[in-house]
């Protein structure tokens, strides 16, 4: 039984995915206490650029989500302050020769028929959505239900909204369990805070939260890089990227791998990106990723050529094996929940994540078929 005065769930993780599980299950009329071991956005979610994607995703569960959590990103930025910088400002998906053009406009057919709308884009028209792109480029694809916001901010005010209990700077050591293995809460080093419910949304220390309760969820991290570049007039109008992007997203690859990602901000700036390497939580600068994105973008847009980079940062993206994120209730933990694993992608499906996992809190219908998500499709290690 909770102790008075106790929460009816625990939230692990003040990043994005877990403000927005925080903020579905307080609207939900539950109360809710969140604990991170650093501030709000500290891991995971300060480290990204904000996308709210559909175009980088094939047919299937995770563009399921997304679709979703695009149409509840809009809502939360009529609901939520404009500090969150939401722009749905659209994607532009380019090919650098005929064969990837043919390429990209296969998947685009694809998405179009799961309900994406992606307009093809000939060559000699690419630089009336974007003046500054390469004259060199075969076509592309305009998405215009592709979104940006900024993600720290966008945690800290669902968190503001939500109501919630917040305990930062505090870890959780354990998942505390009762006799018959189910949840009783969680234990920091100011002592045992209980709740019938914990949510793991512990980004890329979820799979240590896991063993702590006696499950198995295999999160590694995926380290990648930002530069961010002195702030400049809106050269950059649309999130752009190449289309070889779209393979990186989905490739298990352990090994460095680096696609041109090119935005601008409202602030200036323009954000370049992506690279991906499994190297553990090692945050040393990779002079050979730096090179890469530097070179991807000025490809693309040759105007960066002259620009200066200010700064750079890194970030480590929660994988899971299978590429999909987990969420839902632990088979093995009653009243464990997983919300997770959502690599580089966890920001524009945040929304859907956290309304799924209130939904199954308050023993609701879920908004969408969770089953590719079952956090017990995996298997421990023998």
């Amino acid at each position: 039984m909770p102790l008075r005065n106790s929460p009816d769930v625990i939230v692990v993780g003040a990043g994005v995915i877990g403000a927005a599980c925080a903020y579905y299950a307080a609207r939900a009329g539950l109360s809710v206490t969140v604990i991170d071991r650093g501030p709000v956005a500290g891991g995971t979610t300060g480290a990204g650029e904000g996308n709210l994607l559909v175009s980088d995703k094939a047919p299937g569960p995770e563009l399921d989500l997304a679709l979703l959590s695009t149409r509840l990103w809009s809502e939360l930025a009529e609901r939520l302050p404009p500090g969150i910088e939401f722009e749905a400002k659209g994607g532009l998906v380019v090919a650098s020769d005929g064969p990837r053009a043919d390429a990209l406009r296969t998947f685009a057919a694809a998405q179009a028929k799961a309900g994406v709308t992606a307009v093809d884009v000939p060559a000699p028209l690419l630089r009336e959505l974007e003046p500054h792109l390469s004259p060199g480029l075969a076509g592309g694809f305009h998405y215009p239900q592709d979104a940006q916001v900024q993600p720290a901010l966008a945690a800290a005010h669902l968190l503001r909204a939500s109501g919630a209990r917040l305990r930062t700077g505090e870890e959780v050591t354990a998942v505390l369990t009762g006799p018959g293995g189910a949840v009783r809460g969680v234990r920091t080093p100011a002592g045992a805070v209980h709740a019938p419910y914990v949510v793991n949304a512990a980004g890329t220390w979820g799979g240590e939260l896991a063993r702590s309760a006696g499950a198995f969820l295999p999160v590694l991290p995926r380290r990648g890089f930002v530069l961010v570049t002195e702030p400049l007039p809106r050269v950059v109008r649309h999130k752009v990227y190449a289309a070889d992007y779209v393979a990186d997203v989905a490739s298990g690859s352990a090994a460095l791998q680096t696609s041109a990602v090119v935005e601008g901000t409202p602030a200036g700036p323009v954000l370049i990106g992506a690279s991906r390497e499994r190297v553990g939580f090692d945050r040393a600068l990779s002079p050979t990723a730096l090179r890469r994105l530097a070179a991807g973008a000025t490809a693309l847009f040759p105007v960066l050529a002259g620009v200066r980079v200010m700064r750079t940062y890194t970030g480590f993206r929660p994988y899971l094996p299978d590429h999909l994120p987990a969420i839902g209730a632990d088979p093995r933990v009653p009243g464990l929940l997983h919300a997770g694993g959502h690599e580089g992608a966890g920001i524009g499906l945040a929304p859907a994540t956290g309304l799924t996992v209130a939904r199954l809190l308050t023993g609701g219908e879920p908004p969408l078929d969770i089953r590719p998500f079952r956090p017990g499709r995996f298997a421990p290690a023998t």
